[in-house]
């Protein structure tokens, strides 16, 4: 049986894989980032620091998320992370391939395919955990502007 307090180490945990994953991969980026910032740039492209807000954000409500569905065993709780660690594999990826390689259109199919499993995430969430399912809608959006801007900059600078 799980306690509060081991509830509470866990949550905070799984909060933290995606900011560090996240954080791991904008690293890896960051080169690809600045030249990237002095390229033509989509209608609705908002400022950086908005990204890194935002990220960060949707970062927590995941790993929040994961966190609530991993502690309410046994309703299910392990095919429900099985969408998360796919998702968050290709969030990894998806900077590398397009700041530092440059590789646009990849990065929009990989970002497609994110957005799949994404959904399956949610959906999966919310059979275990209701709440942990609607933390990751701010996600979905997020993920349907991101698509736009990613085609976006394919179409402007290839």
């Amino acid at each position: 049986m799980k306690t509060k307090n081991s509830i509470r180490i866990s949550t905070v945990l799984w909060a933290l894989l995606p900011l560090a994953v996240g954080a791991l991969s904008a690293l890896l980026s960051m080169d690809g980032m600045k030249e990237n910032a002095s390229l033509p740039q989509p209608a609705l492209q908002p400022p950086p620091w908005v990204f890194m807000l935002a990220w960060s954000i949707l970062y927590l409500l995941m790993g929040v998320g994961a966190g609530l569905v991993w502690n309410a065993a046994p309703r299910g709780w392990k095919d429900a992370l099985i969408p998360f660690v796919g998702q968050l594999v290709l969030n990894f990826l998806w900077s590398p391939l397009f700041f530092a390689w440059k590789l646009r259109l990849a990065a929009f199919f990989v970002l497609l395919g994110m957005l799949g499993l994404a959904v399956w995430m949610t959906v999966a969430f919310f059979r275990v955990r209701p709440l942990a399912g609607k933390l990751q809608i701010p996600y979905l959006l997020w993920l349907c502007f991101a698509a736009y801007l990613n085609f976006a900059s394919y179409l402007l600078n290839g």
